[in-house]
């Protein structure tokens, strides 16, 4: 029998994106490929980029020369954000086959197989859902509910990259869901690139979709992506008392500033922001908020940048994820005037950097003495530090402590003893 051809896939970029992976490495497992790690032989190589800053293109223009330099002899597809908007520069690059625009991404699998005429084993077909997800040391399963965005805040490119919304069907998501669970996968991450405005266009809402997952699945934990502040459907917080759902929610703030957040076409005002972490924290015991904050936006004075400063330490966010400014082709934003430059950029960055270093642990120390449900993941294979075990509901991550190996891919009930701060863990015991 002939050995089945070796897909490899890499990703970079947002959740989307490796939820979009997750899909395609199931489809070519299903007619007979193999899918290898980054770094063994492959006959297929295929790519999912990203161009949400020009540093993100730099980094997927760096993989995509990279993996032809490792792997000559092998067909070559990108797809992704900068396949969508650099199209014909990208298929210019040595060794590059094939670009799949994201319009086409759900069909990505079907598109490489006919175009590059690449045989089909059935007879070696995988159809186990988790063992892609697994094989790659993963125990969590990403699944993309929705694309696209209606918005568009003057520095995002993703709008363009994506296009119009469009959600999935509640139906074929809720078999999704099933079968990760029938293969033993407990945690799943519901994705999109606007996830609050799935099922706009079809009369239901985000709240509709959580609450049918709850009702008709068996699924232990659910875990939501990227949330716009102004988009948290009525009766949203209701949804957390089935504790199946994680008390964690990423709400990008971008600015604590009111004037600049009208440059930025942002639709949720500074203490709007506030109040709705608020109603939060009083429904929802032990919630977890993080965040985005975009610093040096054009315009950002220095009274601008203290509001910033003084909203973000009155949130007690668990992570900030700290963005300098800079220009992105094709944007509104990359055309506004009074640009703040580098110099002060990068001391306003450090400055938010130390607030959200400080915030964490604070965060962090508040669980010692807590009991909590972790995932246990695969460690770490090279990581320097406290290596990572997995996270609490909350999504704070925890290195346990143990005399015997744990095994993987299973749920632990641990006690949380202390916080390893340099590298800013948690560290637990496990219990029974």
């Amino acid at each position: 029998m002939n050995q089945p051809r070796r897909v490899q896939l890499q990703t970079l970029g947002c959740r989307l994106n490796e939820a979009e992976l997750e899909s395609w490495a199931q489809g070519f497992l299903e007619r007979g490929l193999q899918v290898v790690e980054e770094g063994e032989p492959a006959d297929l190589v295929v790519i999912n980029t990203c161009a949400v800053t020009q540093e993100a293109v730099r980094k997927s223009r760096q993989i995509l020369r990279r993996c032809h330099r490792a792997n000559p002899g092998a067909r070559l597809v990108i797809s992704g954000c900068l396949a969508s908007l650099e199209g014909e520069a990208v298929a210019r690059e040595a060794g590059v086959d094939l670009i799949v625009a994201n319009r086409d991404k759900d069909y990505l699998v079907e598109v490489v197989l006919d175009t590059l005429d690449l045989p089909v084993m059935p007879e070696l077909a995988i159809t186990d859902i988790a063992s892609p997800l697994l094989a790659r040391g993963r125990q969590r399963a990403f699944i993309k509910v929705q694309d696209g965005c209606r918005y568009r805040c003057t520095f995002c490119i993703t709008t363009q990259a994506r296009g119009e919304e469009r959600s999935r069907l509640t139906g074929e998501i809720l078999e999704s869901v099933r079968r990760f669970q029938r293969a033993g996968i407990h945690e799943v991450v519901l994705t999109g690139v606007h996830l609050g405005g799935y099922g706009g266009e079809a009369g239901t809402d985000l709240g509709g979709l959580i609450a049918r997952i709850l009702n008709e699945t068996e699924i232990p934990r659910i875990r939501l992506g990227s949330l716009e502040p102004w988009d948290l459907p009525d009766g949203f917080w209701s949804l957390f008392a089935d504790g199946r759902l994680m008390p964690h929610l990423h709400l990008p703030l971008q600015s604590g500033s009111d004037a600049v957040l009208r440059r930025m076409a942002r639709r949720c005002k500074r203490d709007d922001f506030a109040r709705l972490v608020e109603r939060g924290r009083a429904v929802v015991p032990d919630l977890n908020v993080t965040t985005d904050i975009i610093v040096g936006f054009p315009g950002e004075t220095d009274e601008d940048w203290r509001q910033t400063l003084d909203l973000a330490a009155t949130m007690r966010f668990g992570q900030i994820h700290v963005f300098g400014y800079s220009p992105r082709a094709g944007t509104l934003a990359a055309d506004l005037p009074e640009r703040v430059d580098a110099r002060t950029r990068k001391a306003r960055c450090e400055e938010l950097q130390r607030l959200a270093s400080r915030m964490r642990l604070a965060v962090l120390r508040e669980q010692i003495g807590k009991r909590a449900s972790l995932l246990h993941e695969s460690l770490p294979v090279d990581s320097a530090g406290t290596p990572r075990c997995g996270y609490t509901p909350n999504f704070l991550p925890v290195h346990v402590l143990s005399e015997t190996p744990l095994q993987e891919n299973r749920l632990l009930e641990v006690r949380l003893l202390g916080v390893a701060e340099d590298d800013a863990i948690l560290i637990a015991e496990p219990l029974g």
